[in-house]
């Protein structure tokens, strides 16, 4: 009887266990169609076999348990525009029979997803309330594709999910008001769309939430007290409309950005408590007043713009700065008075932005002070112009009422008409421009003129006999290195001030005047993580002075050495413990990030290496050597055209990803020495997937200085910065927010270690 019930036992249990892989296979199977067989789904094609057995890649990866998928996670790549039935929608979008609804009614057959992320795939249409079906969901990631419409109430029954991200769609609610129902809510990211009217006030309830993001929208009114959110640490409301003064900040935050909005009032002084705060941006609004003191001695502060507002009036001569503090900027205010000596950059060496205010320093920046003083007055004086403008406004509009009421009709019909044949368009960045292109173009020439009215000095031209005895001669004891890019030299001015000097030589002459562009528009790069182009000087190598065949370079020095030499390898009593390297490499990545999107043309291919990464005094991390294809590329390639120079440009800006990739890896594992590099990811990658492998592999100092879900976020980035297909590669803003994120985690670990520590002893 016992075989006999082992039998009975085997054959009732084995055809359901059966059943349902295939169900689960067939499902699959049917997304890929809906999906119309994206490119990283290839694998899928004529695979007979377990699902759950497929190896992960950088574009695909499916979990399970017990037979049933728990993760999965798609990442296609579609952008671009075309026309559809009289419609502007969104070029290689899946096609006109593609249904959201079948779509997402599909993807309910997997209840047991916990993890879903479905990541620039082209999937277009208002989002299926049917989503909710997914109550397992904890991560719903469904950025960068083209929904657009509300989004579905009833995904507040999904009191699972701890992280919501839609970033890049086209959402256009102005209610939000049920986020509070997602009660273990702790990422909620909304970017980059076209979410209008009030901030959702049902944010404000979300007790869990850590992580904010609604950036790149068009709310309006109040930001509300946040106090209540205890949890919060990063909040992101930038590139909005709201108007309100600030409000009560959880004192927990460490990341807020608040600029380019139109918020008034003077600075709260409860924002000098948040003692965790790194980086803090509120440029581009209307504040006024003088600036809390406390703001510029906080602890943790490391990143401070306070730039274009209305602020006013002298700052203490007793102000202090924290230790930390590498980058502030208040420029373009209308601040009076002496400079407070923790802000004169000069003594103290921290990136300092002081033009456009009246302050009384030697500075050509600087307006008269009447102007400031002039300021002031206007806006005490502004409110009874205001009251009396209002009267004569409000007498005259009984006039015209009659008539603003047949023209409003008139432009809400013709409103209404228009926007039952317009899709929402895409919002990508910028389109990027080979710098190559544009280099002689007038387009090009006036973006640095632009540049050059931020208030930045003038690239300056330096002599070759100012720079021979800066260098005593170019003498030996001043020789500091060289490189594929040539010899650097240290120099020291007349004025005292340290350079480094890097000689480039060209393979032949160069145009003077393409050159001149070239380095005006480099000097124009301005970043807390960039060393400074100070200025250049050319030889000819002979009497025409409209060519020349070498260039001197002159660069802040930066005294602390490159980041190489702070891994473990190479000088193990300096090592950087984990929470260090991450400072560094979140500082270049903003770099990258800058040069790739902050000014037009972007720069590319910028010669990413630990040796380019240099430290100063605060540990602040400073990205030499960038832009030095700008200068030395081939005159050839500035008549390249069509798409040949695309892909080149494409294929540049996905070697950027890929070199700050090995600078992930040597964080991570210490130096590779050169040529070692593909042969290491080839036969160690593997290593990481286990704690015994990366205990092997990765620097001790790392190992014992990390928390594990810190390293395994870097672990991961890293794979997806250096996997051999380009497509696949994520953006830097991508990598930088991953970065952060890493950080953050880590933060927290040391904060718990911390409270511990006590009750441990």
């Amino acid at each position: 009887m016992g075989l006999f019930s082992y039998f009975v036992l085997f054959f009732i249990f084995f055809p359901c266990t059966y059943q349902l892989q295939t169900s689960q296979t067939g499902v699959l199977q049917q997304l890929r169609k809906h999906l119309e067989y994206p490119s990283p789904l290839d694998s899928w094609e004529n695979f007979n076999g377990d699902f759950c057995t497929l190896s992960p890649t950088s574009h695909m990866s499916i979990s399970c348990q017990d037979n049933l998928v728990t993760e999965l996670k798609i990442m296609g790549d579609k952008k671009g525009d075309r026309e559809f039935h009289g419609f502007a929608i969104p070029n290689q979008t899946l096609s006109e029979r593609f249904s959201i609804d079948s779509f997402v009614t599909t993807l309910a057959r997997l209840p047991s997803l916990r993890v879903l992320s479905l990541v620039s795939l082209g999937i277009w249409g208002p989002l299926s309330d049917k989503i909710h079906r997914l109550s397992s969901l904890e991560v719903l990631d469904l950025s960068s594709n083209f929904m657009f419409g509300s989004v579905p109430p009833k995904i507040s029954t999904m009191v699972k999910l701890n992280s919501l991200t839609l970033d890049g769609n086209y959402f256009n609610d102005t209610a939000l008001d049920w986020l509070d129902s997602l009660s273990n809510l702790t990422i909620l990211s909304l970017k980059n769309n076209r979410f209008h009217g009030k901030f959702p006030d049902s944010v404000t309830r979300i007790v869990t939430l850590a992580d904010f993001a609604m950036s790149g929208n068009e709310l309006s009114g109040r930001l509300p007290d946040l106090s209540s959110l205890a949890s919060l640490r990063v909040l992101d409301v930038r590139e909005n409309h709201l108007d309100s003064e600030l409000p009560l900040m959880p004192k927990g935050l460490i990341t807020v950005l608040l600029s380019k909005n139109s918020f008034s009032g003077d600075i709260p002084v409860h924002f000098g408590d948040l003692v965790q705060l790194q980086h803090l941006d509120m440029s581009y609004n209307s504040l006024t007043g003088i600036p809390p003191p406390a703001l510029f001695s906080l602890p943790n502060i490391s990143y401070l713009n306070l730039a274009s507002n209305m602020l006013s009036g002298p700052l203490p001569d007793h102000l202090s700065c924290g230790v930390k503090l590498g980058y502030v900027d208040i420029s373009n205010n209308r601040l009076i008075g002496g400079l407070p000596p923790c802000l004169a950059s000069d003594l103290d060496k921290r990136v300092a932005k002081l033009d456009g205010n009246c302050l009384s320093i030697d500075s050509e920046h600087q307006h008269h002070e009447s102007y400031c003083r002039e300021g002031r007055k206007g806006k005490k004086s502004s409110r009874g112009t205001v009251i009396a403008v209002l009267v004569a406004a409000i007498s005259t509009s009984v006039v015209l009422v009659v008539l603003l009421a047949i023209g409003v009709l008139f432009l809400c019909r013709r409103y209404r008409s228009r926007k039952m044949l317009q899709q929402p368009k895409q919002q990508d960045n910028p389109p990027s421009v080979d710098c190559s292109e544009l280099i002689t173009s007038a387009r090009f020439i006036s973006q640095t003129t632009k540049l050059g009215t931020q208030g930045t000095p003038v690239c300056r031209l330096f002599s070759y006999e100012e720079l021979r005895e800066a260098t005593d001669n170019f003498d030996k004891s001043k020789f500091m290195g060289e490189g594929s890019t040539g010899k650097l030299y240290k120099g020291k001015l007349e004025n005292g001030t340290c350079v480094a000097i890097r000689s480039l030589a060209f393979t032949k002459k160069y145009s003077m005047q393409n050159l001149r562009v070239r380095l005006e528009f480099l000097s124009k790069l301005h970043h807390p993580n960039l060393v400074s182009l100070l200025g250049y000087c050319t030889e000819s190598g002979g009497q025409d002075d409209s060519s020349a065949n070498k260039v001197l370079l002159v660069y802040d020095y930066v005294p602390n050495g490159n980041f190489r030499a702070y891994l473990s390898e190479n000088c193990p009593e300096k090592a950087l413990k984990w929470s260090d390297r991450l400072a560094i490499l979140i500082g270049v990545a903003k770099a990258v990030h800058f040069l790739h999107t902050g000014v037009i043309p972007g720069c590319f291919d910028n010669r990413l290496k630990t040796n380019n990464i240099l430290l100063d005094e605060h540990g602040i991390a400073k990205l030499s050597d960038y832009g030095i294809s700008v200068i030395k590329e081939e005159s050839d390639k500035l008549e390249a055209k069509g798409e040949g120079q695309k892909s080149s440009h494409r294929k540049n800006l996905e070697d950027d990803v890929y070199n700050f990739g090995f600078i992930l890896l040597e964080s991570l594992v210490g130096p590779i020495v050169t040529g070692k590099g593909e042969t290491f990811l080839l036969n160690e990658m593997t290593s990481f997937g286990s704690q015994d492998g990366r205990k092997k592999i990765v620097d001790p100092i790392v190992l014992t200085t990390c928390s594990q879900e810190s390293l395994s976020i870097v672990v991961s980035i890293t794979r997806k910065c250096i996997t051999p297909e380009q497509s696949c590669r994520p953006s830097f803003e991508d990598v930088l927010w991953n970065l952060q994120y890493a950080a953050q985690v880590q933060s927290t670990a040391d904060a718990d270690q911390k409270s511990d520590s006590p009750s441990q002893s």
